[in-house]
């Protein structure tokens, strides 16, 4: 048996990237991962995030242990082990040198609807906690490895034309396209984290992706200070999307 080709998708946290394991996980190709690197990250840091002792204790809480994992064959053998991976998971310490065993692409979305999703399941939030200036940095470095940009696909684009948009994504990655990743059974999965209850309560009753939002969203005043930092990133990185 040939090795899977593995596939790592950079996002921050609420940026679609639930929505986009459920496409990639209705494959009959495919096997996904959800978040490999929460535990280590909870680990190494004090943060206080929602039911963070089941967390810990569902995965490995050593980086390099999670590595490993993630550079195993699927359980069901699938050809291809897609893998979704909040940027800011990647604490300074953790090794990223395993990255060239993806096909790295990156899940961007603006800060705006970010926080204003975020901020309903925290109450804190700092610039780190949303990830993009992490998600800049694995960038870079995978357009340096590569000498080109990597996939970069925005949320909104995914909403509008599901069909358009995962097929360049798919073509980018070097996959076929297949018309199962537009629609997905209702309800958990045995993939999901054991964070699920807490924040997928939407893409569980989901069964494909939703209409865009069109309205504005209002930020309180910190808030939006944080989405006016995080503003120059997703431009920066919105140029390269497909």
């Amino acid at each position: 048996m040939s090795d899977p080709i593995r596939i790592a998708m950079w996002s921050g946290p609420r940026n679609l990237s639930t929505a986009m394991m459920r496409s990639f996980g209705s494959r009959p190709d495919t096997y996904v991962a959800d978040e490999p690197f929460y535990a280590a990250y909870l680990a190494g840091t004090e943060l206080d995030h929602p039911i963070r002792e089941e967390v810990l204790a569902s995965q490995p809480t050593d980086w390099r242990e999670a590595v490993a994992g993630m550079l195993a064959d699927p359980p069901t053998g699938a050809p291809i082990f897609y893998q979704k991976h909040m940027t800011h998971h990647m604490l300074p310490g953790f090794g990223v040198e395993w990255m060239r065993e993806f096909r790295n692409a990156f899940l961007i979305r603006d800060p705006t609807r970010v926080l204003a999703s975020y901020a309903r399941k925290r109450s804190r939030v700092t610039l780190a906690d949303i990830g993009y200036p992490r998600q800049a940095e694995l960038f870079a470095l995978e357009a340096d490895r590569l000498g080109r940009p990597p996939p970069v696909v925005e949320d909104v684009d995914v909403l509008r034309d599901p069909a358009g948009t995962l097929s360049r994504l798919c073509a980018a990655l070097e996959i076929p396209w297949t018309e199962t990743m537009l629609s997905w059974p209702a309800g958990p999965r045995a993939t999901d984290g054991v964070w699920a209850p807490v924040w997928y309560d939407a893409v569980e009753r989901s069964t494909g992706f939703a209409t865009p939002p069109e309205r504005e969203m209002a930020l309180a005043d910190d808030l939006r200070r944080l989405a006016d930092e995080a503003r120059p990133i997703f431009v920066e990185l919105r140029r390269w999307k497909l």
